[in-house]
């Protein structure tokens, strides 16, 4: 039983690399597989980072049309869908800066006399999924992407920098921020 679990875990990468091979012989059939394929995640990873179905679904298209146009970029030294969220994700963040919403660049700033913000006990929080989706949504736009680019998308914070363009103690200050926004969010029960 274990070989026929293994040899399914090793046949699934194989019909994605066969569908992105198809693809960049031009079926059509293809092209329709991998986009139904991917859709829905990508979909979910730029409404994250953009907070609007309408941005989303205008990232999901230019995202896949990009992809599509540039198969022949694609060396296989990563999966597909990886390629593919790394697509999703950049455009997202400059649908964001069309949007001009920018990230104020920590070290740019004077911030040695902000008030430190209330620390709050996570542990005496109880959270419940739908109570943080609602809080990650109330988020300003700033935090929510790096937030999510973090804890949802797994990039670490000198990605995350490079990705937005600031420095990393502005990533790392936007985090401890968002993070402490949300558990107070979460703690006053504003989800409404």
């Amino acid at each position: 039983m274990t070989a026929k679990i293994a040899e399914l875990e090793l046949t699934e990468p194989i019909l994605h690399d066969e569908l992105v091979e198809r693809c960049k012989q031009g079926d059509t059939l293809s092209f329709a597989a991998l986009y139904n394929k991917y859709c829905k995640a990508m979909y979910n990873t730029s409404l994250r980072i953009v907070n609007h179905t309408g941005d989303a679904e205008d990232v999901i298209q230019e995202a896949f049309t990009d992809a599509f146009r540039s198969l022949e970029e694609f060396h296989y030294k990563s999966t597909f869908g990886a390629w593919l969220k790394k697509i999703v994700i950049n455009k997202s963040i400059n649908q964001l800066r069309k949007r001009k919403i920018d990230l104020i660049d920590i070290e740019k700033t004077n911030t040695l006399h902000l008030p430190e913000e209330e620390t709050l006990d996570e542990n005496e929080i109880r959270l419940k999924v739908e109570d943080i989706k609602k809080a990650v949504r109330l988020l300003p736009n700033g935090y929510r992407t790096v937030l999510t680019l973090y804890l949802f998308e797994g990039y670490d914070q000198e990605e995350i920098a490079e990705i937005l363009r600031v420095s990393h103690t502005t990533v790392r200050t936007q985090y401890m921020r968002a993070k402490q926004k949300l558990l107070q969010l979460i703690k006053q029960g504003e989800l409404s």
